[in-house]
C-alpha cells in the first residue's frame, strides 16, 4: 500500500513546490478565482511569448481548483493528438472539473473537448498566439471566452522570484537589466547562480544559458539566411523589409520578413516589427561571442542604410530614423545610460513613451507654464532672463507634451533656441542675458562666424517633471536638436549647448564630438552653467553621423579622432578674406604655379571637390577647375554675360593686357572696366554661395 501512495505523495510534493515558488500574476489568478466562484463553465485562454510562464500559471490554476474541491484532468501529448470527436483517447471529465491543456495545438483539442465536458467545466489552455478571430467573433463564444495575455513580472516580482531561487539581492539589477522580467530566463539565470558559474549572472552569463533560452524561444530555424534575418532584427530598434534586405544583403527580403512576423517572439509597432526584449537581449548575446566581427557588421550596415535615408529629404522620416540611429550605440558606456529612453534600459523605468511624446512651437498661453518650469528649477532670476526672449526674432520656443494631454494641460517640457550672427552678437537683447553675452563675447574672439553663417546657442532645455535628467523628454529634446543641427534650411554653423550640470554629460559629449567651452560658461541667478560646442564647419552632419558610427564599434571609442577635412587644414574664411582669395587666384590663374599658396586652396569648397588626401597640385587643380566652372555659369545668366565676357578676356583666356581686353570687347576702357568688377563681384557671389553651402 505505501508503494503505491508514493508516486500521489511525490506529486503532492511537486504541487505544494510549485504553489510555494509561484510569484506575481495576481490580476490573473484573481480572475481565475472568480471564475471557479462562478460555477459556470468556461474556457480559459492563457497566451503570450515562450518562456513566459504560461504553463506555470496553469499548475498554479490546477492547484487552487484542487483546493476548493474542483477535479483536474490534464489532457497529455496523445490525448491532444486524437481526431474525431468519438476519439476514444479523450479522458472522462467529471462535471465541475478543470481541464487544464498545456501541449501543441491547445486550440483544436479545446474545440474538441469542448463536445465532451459537462457545461460547467472549465478549459484552461496556453498558446503563443491569442485566441483565434473565429472565438472572438463568434456569438456562441460570448461569456465562454476569458482570454489572459500575459506579460513579463514587473521589477518587484522579478525581484522575489531571485530570492526565491536563491540569488543573492546584490546580483538582483545585472539579472533584471537581462532578462526583463521574462520567468523563464529569471529561472534559468538563478539557476547559473545556482549549479553554474556562481555570481555570474550578467549579460556575459555562460554560452549554454543563451542556447537553452533560444532553444526555449525561437521555433526551428529553416535556413542560414533565416538565422542571419535574426541575427539582424535583434541589432536595430525596428525593422522594416527594406532594412532587412539591406542588413542580411539579399534584393528582396519579403519572404524573410514575412518569416519574422510570423514567430511569436516578433511585436509589432507603428514602424515596424521588433523581437520581444528577452529575444532580443539573447540573439544580441548569442551573436555577440559567437560571431562578434558579425555582429559589428550588421551594426555598420544598419548605420549606413540610416545614414542614406537621411539624405533624402523626408523630415519626418530623418527625425525618427535618428531615434533608431541612437539605439545603435546602445551599448557604449559613456552614452548608453543618456539612451535609455530610445534602447529601454533601467533608467526608463516609469518615464513616458517616446512615442507618446510630440513637439509643437510654444503658444503665447504656454508662455506662464512654460517660465514656472524654469523657475522651479533654475530659479526666479532665470525665469525673468528666458521671459525676455518671448518674441523676439532670434528666439525660438518650443514645447514637448504627452499625446494623451488635453491642449489646455501643463506641456512635459520646452526648449529655447537663440540664432545668432556676426550682426547679433551686440544686440542688446543679447548682452543683456549672461548665457547670451557668454556665448557672443567667445563668438566675436574664436567663432569665425562669417557673413551669413550663424551659430545655434540651446538657450534652455528642460523636462518639467525631470529638468535635465535622463528622460524621454530629454531624449526626445536631444533628437529633435539634433534633427535641426542637421536638417535646418540654413545649418548652423557652430552649437553651444548648456547643461547645468556638465560632469554629468561629459562622456556623452565627448562621445558625439561636443567639445567643453569654459568660455561660454555663465552664471544666472547664483546658478553656474557650463557649455560645450560643435563646429559643423570642421565635422559636417554626414561626416559626423559616420564618426559616430565607427566609435561605436571601437574598443576605445574617443581614439577615434574627429574626421579631418578633405585636403587637411581648412581654415575658416570670412567674406572679406575670401573675396581678397578670388581676386587673388584670378590673377594667379594664367601664370605657372600662380596659384600655389592661394588661400582659397585652403577653403572647404576646393577641399570637397579635391577629395580626401588630395595633395598641392590636386588642389591647385580643382580650385583652377572651380573658378572656370563657376564662371561659366555667369556665361548662362542673360544679365550676367557682358561681366563674364570681361572675366574671360582677362583671365580666363586672357587677352594679355587690359587695354587688348577692352579692344576684343569693342569697349571703351571705362566701361571694360566696369563690365570686369561686376564680373569679378559675380564670381565671388556664387564661390562665397558654395563655400557656404560645402
Amino acid at each position: 500500500m505505501g508503494g503505491q501512495q508514493a508516486p500521489q505523495r511525490m506529486a503532492d510534493r511537486f504541487a505544494a513546490a510549485r504553489a510555494r515558488g509561484f510569484v506575481g500574476r495576481r490580476a490573473e489568478v484573481e480572475a481565475f478565482r472568480r471564475i471557479l466562484a462562478d460555477g459556470r463553465g468556461a474556457v480559459v485562454h492563457v497566451h503570450g511569448s515562450a518562456g513566459i510562464g504560461k504553463s506555470t500559471l496553469l499548475h498554479q490554476f490546477a492547484w487552487l481548483a484542487d483546493g476548493v474541491g474542483r477535479p483536474v484532468t490534464v489532457i497529455a501529448q496523445e490525448q491532444a493528438a486524437g481526431d474525431g470527436a468519438a476519439d476514444a483517447s479523450l479522458p472522462h471529465v467529471a462535471p465541475g472539473s478543470l481541464v487544464v491543456v498545456d501541449v501543441p495545438g491547445a486550440v483544436p483539442a479545446a474545440e474538441r473537448l469542448l463536445a465532451h465536458v459537462p457545461d460547467d467545466a472549465v478549459l484552461a489552455l496556453a498558446d503563443r498566439e491569442p485566441p483565434p478571430l473565429a472565438w472572438r467573433t463568434d456569438p456562441a463564444w460570448l461569456g465562454l471566452l476569458r482570454p489572459m495575455p500575459l506579460a513579463p513580472l514587473d521589477p518587484a516580482d522579478s525581484a522575489e522570484l531571485l530570492s526565491r531561487r536563491g540569488v543573492p539581492e546584490a546580483e538582483h539589477p545585472h539579472v533584471l537589466a537581462f532578462t526583463h522580467g521574462h520567468p523563464l530566463a529569471l529561472a534559468l539565470m538563478a539557476d547559473v547562480h545556482i549549479h553554474g558559474s556562481r555570481g555570474d549572472t550578467t549579460p556575459a552569463s555562460p554560452p549554454r544559458v543563451v542556447n537553452t533560452l533560444l532553444a526555449a524561444l525561437l521555433d526551428v530555424v529553416p535556413s542560414p539566411q533565416h538565422r542571419s534575418a535574426l541575427e539582424a532584427y535583434a541589432q536595430v530598434l525596428v525593422t522594416t523589409e527594406p532594412l532587412l534586405a539591406a542588413l542580411v544583403g539579399v534584393p528582396d527580403a519579403s519572404d524573410l520578413f514575412e518569416w519574422l512576423c510570423a514567430l511569436s517572439i516578433t511585436e509589432y509597432g507603428s514602424r515596424g516589427i521588433r523581437p520581444h526584449d528577452l529575444a532580443r537581449s539573447v540573439l544580441d548575446a548569442e551573436l555577440g561571442w559567437r560571431h562578434p566581427a558579425r555582429r559589428a557588421e550588421l551594426r555598420r550596415r544598419a548605420s549606413a542604410y540610416y545614414q542614406q535615408l537621411f539624405t533624402d529629404g523626408d523630415r519626418a522620416r530623418q527625425r525618427t530614423v535618428l531615434a533608431d540611429f541612437a539605439y545603435l550605440h546602445r551599448d557604449s558606456p559613456l552614452v548608453g545610460p543618456l539612451l535609455a529612453p530610445v534602447t529601454g534600459g533601467a533608467a526608463a523605468a516609469g518615464s513616458a513613451d517616446l512615442d507618446a511624446l510630440s513637439i509643437a512651437p510654444a503658444e503665447t498661453a504656454d508662455l506662464p507654464g512654460l517660465l514656472a518650469m524654469a523657475e522651479r528649477y533654475e530659479g526666479p532670476e532665470s525665469a525673468r532672463v528666458l521671459g525676455t526672449w518671448w518674441g523676439h526674432r532670434a528666439a525660438t520656443w518650443a514645447t514637448v507634451r504627452a499625446a494623451a494631454d488635453a491642449e489646455e494641460a501643463s506641456p512635459a517640457g520646452f526648449y529655447l533656441l537663440l540664432v545668432l550672427g556676426p550682426d547679433d552678437l551686440d544686440d542688446p537683447a543679447v548682452t543683456a542675458d549672461p548665457a547670451g553675452a557668454a556665448a557672443a563675447g567667445w563668438l566675436a574672439r574664436h567663432g569665425g562666424l562669417r557673413a551669413g553663417e550663424r551659430a545655434l546657442l540651446v538657450r534652455a532645455w528642460l523636462a518639467r517633471d525631470t529638468y535635465q535628467d535622463v528622460s524621454a523628454v530629454q531624449t526626445l529634446i536631444t533628437l529633435r536638436l539634433t534633427h535641426h543641427y542637421l536638417t535646418a534650411e540654413q545649418r548652423p554653423a557652430l552649437t553651444l549647448l548648456p547643461f547645468a550640470d556638465p560632469e554629468f554629460w561629459a562622456g556623452g559629449c565627448a562621445y558625439t564630438d561636443f567639445d567643453r567651452l569654459p568660455g561660454a560658461d555663465f552664471t544666472v541667478g547664483g546658478r553656474a552653467y557650463g557649455t560645450y560646442v560643435h563646429d559643423w564647419r570642421r565635422t559636417p552632419p554626414l561626416a559626423w553621423l559616420g564618426l559616430l558610427c565607427e566609435r561605436e564599434s571601437a574598443a576605445d571609442p574617443l581614439a577615434v579622432a574627429a574626421p579631418c577635412e578633405p585636403g587637411g587644414g581648412l581654415r575658416v574664411l570670412d567674406a572679406e578674406t575670401f573675396a581678397a582669395g578670388v581676386r587673388e587666384a584670378l590673377r594667379g590663374l594664367g601664370r605657372a604655379g600662380g596659384l600655389r599658396g592661394c588661400v582659397l586652396l585652403r577653403s572647404r569648397a576646393v577641399a570637397s571637390r579635391a577629395g580626401e588626401g588630395a595633395g598641392p597640385d590636386e588642389r591647385t587643380t580643382a580650385l583652377a577647375t572651380l573658378l572656370k566652372e563657376t564662371a561659366a555659369t555667369l556665361q548662362a545668366a542673360p544679365r550676367d554675360r557682358r561681366a563674364h565676357r570681361a572675366l574671360h578676356h582677362t583671365y580666363l583666356q586672357p587677352a594679355g593686357t587690359q587695354q587688348r581686353a577692352a579692344d576684343l570687347l569693342g569697349l571703351p576702357m571705362s566701361t571694360y572696366r566696369r563690365h570686369l568688377a561686376a564680373g569679378v563681384d559675380r564670381l565671388t557671389e556664387e564661390l562665397w554661395r558654395r563655400e557656404l553651402d560645402s
